[in-house]
């Protein structure tokens, strides 16, 4: 990162959670509600219907130990694979990775706890049940289910963050590890700057008390016609119950999550090998040095910048393709 993305030294903020959250909200105070939504559901009707299928997937709903049901999809045979979306989508968004990658893995992907057609609780008073360390273990137990005790994960956008605090948490299940289009919660939140306030202000927007981010998200109706995978995203995700998920998502960011990855930050390292994707000329690649920040995360990291964007997986899918099979198969 250049001198002219940062904050002058006096003006970084403190690391306490406490003074990180005074100090950003007085950072977004003002600003509008996060473009983040806008691609993929912000606000449209909400679509009837059940989630289209991904090509030579089945379907399983799956009851795990910590009360809610998520739903997966699953295909292939050998090595097994977890596949984890960012938000605001599901397990669409694999669609056009998952049936390549179905034929060299066993591939499970899921809808995160709060999405698609997961359960979606209401959150609890201090978000613990949107926390990684949860939401890492709804995931374990669907792999348990399918009969895997170790695995490879692909995490994209908050499934990346799941798939962080799951390679903490449950060591010994992950044998490898990507994670695209992120750097660790914790550093964002501990190195806040102007710049990142302003390409992710919808992180601070949506820790306002519910409903105030809830009713803003429910409120738009951007003009335009969604195409397909959108209408399958919101279909869901843009109900009451939808976004009030998402914002507790972000919530348990910035409160207990942070609080967990504070006490093993310099004490746990990821140990399975990481790669580290980030999309070329995205707000990541323009504000932090990605992989240099996750090496500080983990034992042993490689990556690179991509095309496609934030969503690589949908913009390039021939590319993440390719770079998924070389890792993973190596």
């Amino acid at each position: 990162m250049t001198d002219s993305t940062k904050l002058a030294d006096d003006q970084t903020l403190p690391r306490t959670r406490r003074e990180v959250l005074q100090t950003a909200s007085m950072l977004v105070a003002g600003a509008t509600l996060a473009q983040s939504f806008s691609r993929s559901a912000r606000g449209q009707p909400a679509a009837s219907g059940v989630a289209p299928q991904i090509a030579g997937f089945t379907t399983e709903r799956v009851q795990t130990s910590g009360g809610v049901t998520i739903h997966a999809v699953k295909a292939g045979k050998g090595p097994p694979l977890l596949l984890m979306h960012g938000a605001p989508l599901t397990h669409y968004t694999w669609r056009d990775v998952g049936p390549q990658l179905a034929e060299h893995f066993t591939v499970v992907a899921t809808d995160l706890r709060g999405y698609g057609d997961s359960d979606q609780p209401k959150g609890l008073p201090d978000h613990s049940n949107y926390s990684k360390r949860t939401m890492a273990q709804d995931q374990i137990d669907v792999m348990k289910h399918f009969g895997f005790d170790k695995f490879a994960v692909v995490g994209q956008d908050r499934g990346g963050r799941v798939a962080h605090r799951m390679a903490l948490d449950h060591p010994d299940a992950v044998t490898k590890l990507v994670l695209i289009d992120i750097v660790p919660t914790h550093y964002l939140y501990t190195h806040v700057t102007i710049d990142f306030v302003q390409a992710y202000f919808h992180w601070f927007n949506y820790l306002q008390p519910s409903p105030i981010p809830e009713n803003q998200l429910l409120a738009q109706r951007p003009a335009g016609q969604p195409s397909p995978a959108q209408l399958e995203y919101q279909r869901r995700n843009s109900t009451a119950d939808g976004v009030h998920s998402m914002c507790e998502d972000y919530r348990a960011g910035a409160s207990i999550d942070l609080a967990h990855d504070g006490a093993d930050f310099g004490k746990k390292l990821i140990r399975c090998p990481v790669n580290a994707l980030w999309a070329e000329g995205g707000a990541m690649d323009k504000i932090y040095d990605v992989l240099s920040i996750w090496k500080s995360y983990a034992k042993r990291v490689e990556g690179k910048g991509m095309p496609g964007g934030h969503n690589m997986q949908e913009g390039a899918p021939k590319e993440v393709l390719a770079e998924l099979q070389r890792f993973l198969r190596t």
